[in-house]
This record gives structure tokens, C-alpha cells and sequence, in this order.
């Protein structure tokens, strides 16, 4: 019989004295949100003042969407989105115009088959409009770098506490067209990501959920698997910059990985990013290593959960599965 790797996870936890590993799913989490697109750009007339029907007419629906692990209990979880002006705290501020863009409840995110959805939609209207109005009275560049604006996700059992609920904050963000070259954001994305056992030849990571996987990747007990991201080509965009001196600059994005599993651990939560002082690019795999055999009662299936990152606003996250066998 194979198990979920909860059980395998708390008695990680169990010892006195420790603390739960960041990169370890135990217990309800937001794991990561996406926009699609990640950001707009829209062509403005900085001799003329910017008309709200030129400004909303540009724009298209922005669909929201969470990847929520709840491992420890099969129940369905209450959630909602709101859209707002940014806070420190990543909550809407009550004096803020806000709006409710969904609600409701979504099936176990873990174990429904097909993956239940969790999306909402902003529409270009008079409520969005209402929101990035309030962004610009405080902005002092007037908007040159962009509006941000965020959807707040919250997010909690059925029947749980109200308290207890989860929340998690997707920036967006309205650019004006400055300079010219000035283009929005794509989401990064992968090819596929490679898995390498010790000096075998790298096979690529099956993906796909624990619940939808009969078959996934078989992991020896206590055993390190390399898992490198081979990148999409474009995924890393040349992007250009306005200046405060009325010129541009131009970047080339860096990508980050976030490395989560349910059970075992990372030699690194999180690899990527910029390169170094010398100019060496940052590693960008992890090696996984799973649980020890003392601590397996039988087979059991570890989800796994890579989210990765650019520096401006895209997310791409991808689900796999290893099946640990003493």
C-alpha cells in the first residue's frame, strides 16, 4: 500500500526542539500565485491628460490563479480574492476602494481528480479603474514605473476557524509605454526539468500530481536526486527600463526556483537568481534527498512543487511526484 507523505512529515517534527522545515508542505499553505498576463502596458500621451475609457479600452481581463497544498486534512477549503491597492501587510486595507473578484469553495486540492481550479478574474471596468486612481494620488513618479495593485487571496477549511485562514498577495501592475522599446511581461516557463541519480544519465522529471500519477518516478529511501530546470528558449526576456534622467536601461532577466516538497528536503529552497560578482550565473538546480528508511512504515508517494520566478512579476509553477520505496 502507498501512503501520502503527511504522515512521514509530522514525525520529522515530532522531535523536541524542532522546527519545521520551510521547504516542507505539512499543513494548509499557499504555495505560490500567478497572473495571466503578468503585467499591461499601455501607450500614453504625456502632453495630454489620460482619458479613463482611452486607459481601460488598452486593457485586458487579468485571470488569477493559486496553487494550494493542504495535506493534512481531506476537506474542502473556503476561499475568496479581493483586488486593492497594495499594503505592506499584504491585506486590503478597510479605508481602500476594494473589490471581491470570487468566492467559494473549492474541493481538496491534494486529492480531487482533475485538479480543482482556483482562479478568479479582474475585468478592465470602472472598479479596477477606481483602484488605480488611488495608486497614483501617492505615487510620486506618477505613474513612470508602473501602478501596482495586488489580488488578495484568503483561504481556509470548510469548517475551520476563521482565524486560522491562510492569506497570500499577486502584485500587478499598469506600465505606460516608456520608452518605446518598453513591451510587457511574458510568464518564464520550462521545457522540462531534468532528474539525475548519482552518474546516471539525466531522464526528464515526469510531472503531474500524486493523485493523477499511478506510476511516478521510484526514489530509494534516504537517496539524492538532482533536479535541474532546463529552461524554455526566450524564458530569460531582455526587457528596457525608463530612467529619471528621461533615458532607459536594458536588463536581461534572472529566474529564481522555489523547491518545495511533502516529505524529505532540499540542499537549497531556493537556487537561481542574478549572477555573482565575477559574472558566473547562479546554479539553478536542487538536490532532493529523500526520507531515511527508518522512517518509512511502506511505500509512500512525496509530491513535489517547483515555482519559478522572474524578476518582473511572471510565475510558472510545475507538480511532480516520487514514489520512495524501502
Amino acid at each position: 500500500m502507498v501512503t501520502r507523505a503527511l504522515g512521514l512529515a509530522l514525525i520529522g517534527l515530532a522531535g523536541c526542539g524542532s522546527f519545521q522545515d520551510p521547504n516542507v508542505v505539512v499543513d494548509l499553505r499557499i504555495l505560490a500565485m500567478r497572473s495571466e498576463p503578468p503585467d499591461q502596458v499601455v501607450d500614453v500621451d504625456l502632453t495630454r491628460p489620460v482619458m479613463p475609457s482611452q486607459l481601460l479600452s488598452q486593457l485586458v481581463p487579468t485571470q488569477i490563479c493559486a496553487l494550494v497544498a493542504d495535506p493534512t486534512l481531506d476537506r474542502r477549503l473556503l476561499w475568496s480574492m479581493t483586488l486593492c491597492p497594495t499594503t505592506s501587510t499584504e491585506r486590503c486595507a478597510d479605508s481602500d476602494p476594494q473589490v471581491v473578484l470570487g468566492a467559494g469553495l473549492v474541493d481538496d486540492p491534494d486529492t480531487t481528480v482533475p485538479e480543482p481550479s482556483l482562479c478568479a478574474t479582474a475585468m478592465p471596468d470602472v472598479n479596477l479603474l477606481a483602484v488605480l486612481l488611488d495608486v497614483l494620488q501617492g505615487d510620486t513618479l506618477h505613474g513612470l514605473g508602473g501602478v501596482d495593485y495586488m489580488v488578495v487571496l484568503r483561504i481556509g477549511g470548510e469548517n475551520a476557524d476563521r482565524d486560522l485562514d491562510q492569506y497570500a498577495a499577486k502584485i500587478l501592475r499598469v506600465s505606460p509605454r516608456i520608452p518605446a522599446a518598453h513591451a510587457a511581461n511574458q510568464n518564464p516557463g520550462l521545457d522540462r526539468i531534468d532528474a539525475v541519480l548519482e552518474d546516471a544519465a539525466p531522464v526528464a522529471l515526469p510531472l503531474g500530481r500524486c493523485a493523477e500519477n499511478p506510476a511516478p518516478y521510484s526514489l530509494a529511501p534516504g537517496t539524492k536526486l538532482r533536479l535541474q530546470p532546463i529552461e524554455s528558449t526566450g524564458a530569460r526576456e531582455v526587457y528596457v527600463v525608463p530612467t529619471l534622467d528621461g533615458r532607459s536601461e536594458t536588463f536581461t532577466e534572472s529566474l529564481t526556483y522555489q523547491w518545495i516538497a511533502g516529505a524529505g528536503g532540499y540542499s537549497h529552497g531556493s537556487t537561481g537568481g542574478p549572477r555573482d560578482l565575477s559574472g558566473n550565473p547562479a546554479p539553478l538546480f536542487s538536490d532532493y534527498k529523500s526520507p531515511a528508511a527508518a522512517d518509512l512504515d511502506g511505500p509512500i508517494d512525496v509530491p513535489l512543487w517547483i515555482v519559478q520566478r522572474d524578476e518582473r512579476l511572471g510565475v510558472h509553477w510545475y507538480e511532480s511526484c516520487l514514489r520512495v520505496a524501502p
